[in-house]
């Protein structure tokens, strides 16, 4: 029997990742403004839509469904096989990663990417498949590290982005990544991976980068851009 389609609901996350104490202290309103940031209702009729794809054919479908088209400069220096790491920046959010999934997932089949996020993102059913969970925020469990590791030794290609959030505005009003951290430098020379770099051209909003830097301003820790 199919699932019913992945529908987001940021309360419930909310509820399932801060502890009963400390809820009170994220005021509803603030909770109904993220959901209109995130455009929630037009992302879950999106959802409906795709449904009921999953992993490198959910990526596919839901950039036609956006009729996106990537355009690739220097495809041809991306081999078609061996084991690599591909690091990018990361200037859109969620477009830049179902970009990656799309292009490489064409490449080294539906089977043979995986994606390094942040562990809330496992709330993205249709991505599970395609994800490996990074807790950002707390103690990464044995079972998720073991399956890391894991995969890092396999065959399967792993993608990153190593700045680990969006791009922000800078001083002087430079639009760039946040330091990369360099763990997967180490997991590269540790499992034998050439390291693949890739860029992307674009900018967010101006709205998103305002928002960004009154929550860092604010001393809120939930990223709600």
């Amino acid at each position: 029997m199919n699932q019913m389609p992945l529908q987001i609901d940021l309360q419930a996350i909310i509820n399932a990742r801060i502890p009963r104490k400390k809820r009170r202290f994220v005021p509803n309103a603030l909770i109904r403004l993220v959901e209109k940031i995130i455009c929630q209702d037009q992302l879950n009729a999106i959802l409906r839509d795709t449904h009921p794809h999953e992993g490198v054919a959910f990526a596919d479908a839901l950039l036609r469904h956006l009729n996106i088209s990537i355009e690739v400069i220097g495809r041809e220096n991306i081999p078609s096989h061996g084991r690599f790491i591909f690091a990018s920046n990361h200037p859109l959010g969620g477009l830049d990663g179902i970009s990656l999934i799309k292009v490489l997932g064409d490449i080294y089949g539906p089977d043979g990417v995986r994606f390094l996020v942040n562990d809330i993102l496992m709330n993205v059913r249709p991505l599970r498949s395609v994800f490996l969970p990074i807790n950002k925020y707390g103690s990464q469990g044995r079972a998720a590290a073991a399956l890391i590791n894991q995969t890092y030794a396999s065959d399967t290609q792993m993608i990153i982005f190593p700045a680990g959030l969006v791009s922000r505005r800078h001083k002087g009003g430079v639009i760039k990544d946040l330091q990369w951290q360099k763990a997967f430098i180490a997991k590269a020379i540790e499992y034998e991976r050439d390291i693949i770099p890739i860029y992307f051209e674009g900018l967010n909003s101006s709205f998103f980068y305002n928002l960004a830097h009154w929550r860092k301003r604010s001393g809120l820790k939930i990223n709600i851009e």
